[in-house]
């Protein structure tokens, strides 16, 4: 079973603002510092769930995870597929560095017209009040 990945977006309010940092097609690489240890359940169909400003907004499934340099200076790098897929807002407390995300905790993904029915701070609103 898979088990995913979570981490706060720093730098940007939105999915779009995130999309304008990155424009090309070709996956994308997170630098972090420590590298999991459940690497081969992560590689299992896993994804990076992003948190803007307190809630889950989207994913991205994780291709591919390598250490990189030794010792003191090693990091790690995480390759992205570059589609982001939205998934119904989730509130989420700030924490530092990533955490796993276990497959039953993930919201759920929204399809196309579920993603465009609604501006995400109105769903993040309506959200908060318990009404959607």
């Amino acid at each position: 079973m898979a088990l995913h990945i979570i981490k706060l977006v720093v730098g940007c309010d939105t999915i779009d603002d995130l999309l304008a940092w990155h424009k090309t097609g070709e996956p994308w690489v997170m630098h972090t510092r420590m590298t999991p240890k459940r690497i081969d359940e992560v590689l299992d169909g896993g994804s990076l769930y992003r948190v803007f400003k307190g809630q889950v907004l989207c994913r991205q499934k994780i291709l591919a995870i390598d250490t990189v340099g030794s010792g003191a200076a090693s990091r790690c790098e995480v390759t992205l597929d570059p589609p982001i897929i939205r998934v119904a807002p989730q509130p989420r407390r700030a924490f530092q560095g990533w955490r796993y995300l276990k497959p039953e905790d993930a919201p759920p993904d929204l399809t196309d017209t579920e993603a465009a029915d609604l501006p995400a701070d109105l769903a993040r609103q309506l959200r908060e009040l318990g009404a959607w």
